[in-house]
């Protein structure tokens, strides 16, 4: 049994998987490229990758992107009470 790296922490565990400097995301697309090689593949590939890599350099992760975008959809008012528990009056 090897030994542990001294450079290893349980910090580094927190961290995304990268494919040199691609986000593991972004290999399900690069896959099925490999196995289905047209242009429409390599060119979701490309979209995939240059998405991921915008969302990084603008510091997003998906999920939070994901919220960024629920909040953009669902506007600025926010209804303190179900539609199902107001009165309606007719």
């Amino acid at each position: 049994m090897k030994p542990i790296s001294p450079t290893a922490h349980w910090r580094d565990s927190a961290r995304t998987v990268r494919f040199f400097i691609v986000d593991y995301r972004a290999m399900f697309p690069l896959l099925l490229c490999l196995f289905i090689p047209r242009w429409w593949t390599l060119g979701l590939a490309l979209v995939t990758i240059i998405f991921f890599a915008l969302l990084e350099h603008y510091g997003f992760s998906v999920r939070v992107f994901l919220r960024f975008l629920r909040g953009v959809f669902s506007g600025p008012r926010k209804v303190a009470k179900p539609w199902w528990l107001t009165r309606v009056k007719y």
